[in-house]
């Protein structure tokens, strides 16, 4: 990264690349930084304000998540001006919605819930008044409670900008704004696509996934990292296990290829045929003609399988047999296929499921 500019955060003579904000810098030296809106790989809006800092000579506290540096800046994030900003827009946000934690699903990573507590705030000093916005349960796969959204606009960002979908936004004016689809549609009746990346953007629990819903706390889950199988793309996705079920499903990382933390539908809400009850977990033969599938081991199920293609190719040729492959395999595994099917069965019948 080409650096040249040289600033002090908290007494700290540190350099910075010239593109950079404040916020960016500060976290490359593990200064700490609240935030609330921000959301990387999006555009830096200063929504929240809860990231506000000190720059000498500037009259007002500026968004260390928009302001760019420049040469000679003297930023201080850890004053008494900072910190009481900071505590009345956090303990505005709180006042302004229904942020009850004993039933709310992102109880333990919640980053209100982080910020009050980094606050040490009690209780808001003013008095609580939720919009009275109906819960959206309309669809299997997203619930949307706005009694809980702080407007930060993430998900607006997350669908626009990483996603492209365009089907958030803005809309109504002062205490009446609302984040959503157009017309104030329920998700089911718009354009959503239903990736999640809304979702997974969301700070609070305003949009949480439907099915993860009482399946586990936070801290309850472990994660386990995975290559999604419903293509060949290789997407990365972080699992969230307890006790042996899946409770939801997360994009893998930002800066981990090839999809860098986002998902489709399918790789973020098509889990249940992992634990479902008719769900094929060893080779089923049948051993006389006529009969019953039984349960067999890979061995006898690929040896009947050789020899059922054995017994075609002598009988009809090598053409008498013909292979279908998946784009559920990586590009690998399918050169693999095509191979076998040339140089093993000796056949070019071979085609894919995507060209058809």
């Amino acid at each position: 990264m080409e650096r040249g500019v040289q600033l002090t955060i908290d007494g700290r003579s540190i350099e910075a690349a010239v593109d950079e904000t404040i916020l960016d810098a500060a976290r490359r030296y593990g200064i700490f930084i609240p935030t609330l809106c921000f959301l990387e790989r999006t555009t830096a809006v200063g929504a929240c304000r809860v990231c506000v800092v000190e720059v000498a000579g500037s009259r007002n506290l500026v968004a260390s998540c928009c302001m760019p540096v420049s040469p000679g800046m003297v930023v201080r994030t850890d004053t008494e001006k900072v910190r009481a900003a900071q505590r009345m827009i956090v303990e505005l946000l709180w006042a302004s919605g229904d942020h009850n934690c004993l039933t709310c699903e992102r109880n333990g990573s919640c980053a209100l819930q982080d910020l009050v507590y980094f606050f040490r705030i009690e209780k808001p000093r003013f008095e609580i008044q939720p919009p009275g916005y109906p819960v959206e349960k309309t669809n299997t796969m997203i619930q949307r409670d706005l009694n809980k959204c702080v407007l930060c606009g993430r998900c607006v960002r997350a669908c626009n900008e990483i996603q492209v979908n365009e089907v958030l936004d803005f809309f109504m004016r002062g205490s009446h704004a609302k984040v959503g689809p157009a017309f104030d549609a329920d998700y089911i009746d718009s354009s959503c696509v239903f990736c999640g990346e809304c979702a997974e953007a969301c700070p609070v629990g305003a949009i949480t996934m439907k099915k993860a819903r009482f399946g586990g706390r936070p801290w309850e889950t472990r994660t386990v990292r995975t290559t999604c199988a419903y293509c060949g793309v290789g997407c990365q996705m972080d699992l969230s296990i307890h006790e042996g079920k899946i409770v939801s499903v997360k994009g893998g990382g930002k800066d981990t290829p090839p999809n860098r933390g986002s998902l489709c539908v399918k790789g973020r809400f098509g889990m249940d045929f992992i634990g479902h009850p008719s769900r094929l977990k060893t080779p089923l033969v049948r051993r006389t003609k006529g009969g019953k599938l039984e349960e067999a081991g890979w061995e006898e199920a690929l040896d009947l399988i050789a020899s059922k293609f054995k017994a075609v190719r002598e009988a009809r040729g090598p053409d008498g047999i013909a292979g279908l492959s998946s784009a559920r395999c990586t590009n690998e595994e399918n050169y693999l296929f095509q191979k076998f099917m040339r140089a093993g069965i000796g056949t070019n019948n071979v085609d894919h499921c995507a060209r058809l």
